[in-house]
């Protein structure tokens, strides 16, 4: 099964996927922008359609040709124009995503529509699609998850501190500005490499999942982001190959592992922390009758 050259494209832009989006989850996590690769991600639709429009007035074959190139290019756009309302702050930064994650999604399906497609064309970009990972989408998604990497974990120190406490972060020098705009631009890039496996309207739980699930076993933020890259990778491997013997969506698939392993963690977190938390109190009642013992037989 492995020899297949399907596979093999589809495993490799699984793991890049997998490494990519995390590392951009986990500053999103940190600010309490979770939602923000949902917004992305139905901003990149319109981006899809006029790929898909542009394919066909180049006759160019398939005519999704340049549906990637123009869906980072829409999400990159749609994530500084995100930054910049909520900088200004003359509109709330809930209600400006809320606004163009509709007109996203609404102007992707008008488009289409233009471009002489139907929705069903967008399918594949909304819930990921392994059988239409080419060759060229490995090199889009190779150069994206790499540009992702060296940004997420080359700027780690400024971010981090940006993400942790922005009014410090500007007191000391840093270009915040600049930097939260970084931020936007490489959770759009991260959305346009997970399309084709996790899809559009899933790639968000990619991002943050990960990063929740590794919140719960560690409280460095090194070790959150490793953990949950790690994390990222296994779930994505393993929802992509299950989908070759179960026929459901890798997107669906990959989403409900992350949720379960999610559900999972936090059951036994919880029960170790009440195991302990027994123990201890029963220490402590030991520690008690012996005190009080010693009380009552001393003059």
């Amino acid at each position: 099964m492995l020899s297949s050259p399907l596979i093999q494209r589809a495993l490799v832009v699984a793991v890049l996927v997998g490494l990519a989006a995390p590392v951009v989850g986990t500053y999103l996590v940190q600010r309490g922008l979770a939602l923000l690769g949902d917004g992305i991600g139905h901003i990149a639709l319109t981006g899809v359609a006029l790929g898909w429009i542009a394919g066909g007035v180049a006759h160019l074959s398939p005519q999704d040709t340049l549906a990637v190139p123009f869906a980072v290019v829409v999400s990159v756009l749609g994530a500084v124009l995100i930054e910049v309302i909520r900088a200004r702050g003359r509109t709330r930064g809930d209600v400006a995503l809320a606004i163009l994650f509709y007109g996203g999604i609404a102007g992707g399906v008008l488009l289409i529509k233009l471009a002489g497609g139907t929705t069903t064309n967008l399918s594949s970009y909304l819930f990921g699609s392994i059988s239409t990972v080419s060759r060229q989408d490995v090199v889009y998604t190779a150069v994206l998850a790499t540009a992702v990497l060296l940004v997420g974990l080359g700027l780690r120190g400024p971010l981090f501190s940006l993400s942790n406490d922005e009014e410090f972060a500007r007191a000391t020098g840093l270009p915040t500005g600049v930097l939260n705009v970084t931020i936007a631009v490489v959770a759009a890039l991260t959305v346009s490499v997970s399309m084709r496996v996790v899809g559009a309207l899933l790639v968000s739980a990619v991002m943050i999942v990960p990063v929740a699930v590794a919140q719960l076993v560690s409280r460095s933020f090194t070790r959150t982001m490793h953990l949950a890259m790690a994390i990222g990778v296994i779930t994505c491997v393993t929802g992509l190959t299950i989908t070759y013997v179960v026929p459901a969506s890798p997107g669906a698939m990959i989403v409900v592992l992350l949720v379960g392993l999610y559900a999972l963690t936090a059951v036994l977190g919880a029960a170790l922390h009440t195991l302990r938390r027994n123990r201890h109190g029963r220490g402590t009642d030991m520690l008690d009758a012996v005190t009080t013992g010693h009380q009552e037989v001393s003059p």
